[in-house]
């Protein structure tokens, strides 16, 4: 046997429907709220933490600078040692003329 509602249980069932669609309507509301604040806090981080790495970036230039400044240091101790290497053969040459000669 089918039961048949009354208008008075329909409309308490329509309300109570009504009012639990109502909160879920509102609890996503609310959560949709709180991550476009927390979005708008996470854009608000990474402008600051972009700012401070470009400070970062200028304050360490100097470091990667440094790599540049050891090569040619490098590389002048190698122009003096071959200087200092031929100029001993050079030197050597010149004593052995002399003793040559004399």
């Amino acid at each position: 046997m089918e039961r048949v509602m009354n208008d008075a249980e329909l409309f308490a069932n329509w309300y109570l429907w009504l009012v639990i669609a109502a909160v879920i309507i509102v609890a996503a509301a609310v959560l949709l709220i709180a991550v476009w604040f927390a979005a708008k806090r996470i854009l608000t981080l990474a402008v600051a933490a972009l700012g401070l790495v470009k400070q970062i970036r200028s304050n360490t230039q100097c470091v990667w600078k440094l790599a540049d400044t050891n090569q040619t240091a490098g590389d002048i101790l190698n122009t003096a040692q071959s200087i200092h290497g031929h100029g001993g053969q050079v030197a050597g040459a010149l004593h052995a003329a002399s003793e040559q000669e004399a």
